[in-house]
């Protein structure tokens, strides 16, 4: 007797899809509480995230389709597995976010995919869904794109054009790891050069310079240290004017046997220690002025897990402190343990109207402002 497949409704497809998109980090960084997928109303998830330009909000994020015939090893999705596939309509998706946000539970969505066929057929109902948001719906709101490998330029332009944010996966620091993870994609071909055309689309005084540009790695899963990340992270932040940089921790028994990342005796909590890390470095580099070369690193090019980068550097300089914080500029205050961009510019504010004493003249005592007193003087 032959059994009978039921093509599940729209309503089960969201739930399937939505929920698979939980792998693509790359506009939803949970390093903070409060930024972790929440499942909205009728069973579709809805995302707090932090935005490029740093402000946080919710996004419907889903997958058109969970079908892909890529082979990358990391990824539970990947084309050899035995999952239950479907795929969305244009229709379905535009219904769907159309009515999350006409009930104000989200202010933009998160659109990505496996990939159907070829990376261009795709991408073009990736951007088919964004063009009938845009054009026949009149929204002006937030949409992020997801483009994908291997696609040509033309596709390329075409989402940069349609989207608020953009993001394409340069997954490792590197050919050498990225042939670890797959036999089909380019290093170069496939990923670089997209992501090379996508920052000269989005540079500043381009027509498109409103569009943020983000990437991420998958850590862990090809064996890479994390002094090659950075290296790779400085490169994209100071050559390719990246917005933002995630990273997504490599989680055990999701991919393939032969994998390193399957086959380490890492513990669980160590790997999201070592997302955690690479997020402290992010910042250093981008809002308190480190350059790549100045993070450091333990024996392997290992970030440590017991002390943080911030002081780290601290520890390994000490030449550099005391630090005055009465005439110290910016950037060498950004450099004090327990001072962030918000405490320093209250002190540079604060001394503006006078000379400043103690701590307490610019910020609430705690653990962090605490940490922050045997780094500075107060001449």
């Amino acid at each position: 007797m032959s059994s009978i497949f039921v093509q599940p409704d729209c309503q089960r497809k969201l739930e399937i899809l939505s929920a698979d998109a939980q792998y693509d980090l790359a506009c939803a960084c949970g390093s903070r509480p409060g930024e972790h997928r929440i499942q909205g109303s009728q069973g579709k998830w809805v995302y707090p995230v932090t935005l490029p330009s740093g402000g946080t909000s919710v996004l419907l994020k889903t997958l058109i389709s969970n079908v892909c015939s890529n082979d990358c090893k990391y990824c539970p999705l990947r084309g050899d597995r035995d999952l239950r596939r479907c795929t969305l309509t244009n229709q379905e998706v535009v219904d769907t976010f159309l009515d999350y946000y006409g009930r104000r539970e989200v202010f933009g969505l998160f659109l990505s995919s496996g990939v159907i066929g070829t990376p261009d057929a795709t991408m073009q109902r990736l951007t088919d869904i964004a063009r009938i948001l845009r054009r026949r719906h009149q929204f002006r709101g937030y949409i992020h794109l997801k483009i994908l490998p291997g696609c040509s330029p033309g596709a390329v332009e075409e989402a940069v054009s349609l989207a608020s944010s953009v993001s394409l996966n340069i997954e490792t620091p590197g050919e050498t790891f990225l042939s670890k993870l797959s036999g089909r994609k380019d290093f170069l071909q496939d990923i670089i050069e997209p992501i090379k055309q996508i920052s000269r689309l989005t540079a500043k005084g381009s027509r498109y310079h409103r569009v943020k540009h983000t990437t991420q790695f998958i850590v862990g899963a090809a064996g890479e240290a994390d002094n090659q990340i950075v290296r790779y992270m400085g490169g994209l932040y100071q050559r390719l004017g990246l917005d933002r940089i995630y990273f997504s921790a490599y989680q055990r028994g999701l991919g393939c046997p032969e994998l390193p990342g399957e086959q380490t005796t890492v513990e669980p909590q160590q790997v999201f220690a070592r997302e955690h890390r690479l997020y402290q470095v992010d910042f250093l580099m981008r809002r308190y002025g480190f350059r790549e070369e100045e993070i450091p690193f333990e024996q392997g090019g290992r970030l440590s897990l017991q002390v943080d980068p911030k002081m780290a550097w601290a520890q390994r300089h000490p030449e550099f402190f005391p630090v005055d914080a009465n005439t110290a500029p910016k950037w060498d205050l950004l450099r004090v343990p327990g001072l962030g961009p918000e405490t320093v510019s209250k002190i540079l504010s604060r001394r503006k109207e006078g000379r400043i004493r103690s701590i307490e003249d610019f910020a609430r005592p705690t653990a962090l402002t605490r940490r922050a007193e045997s780094y500075l003087v107060f001449s």
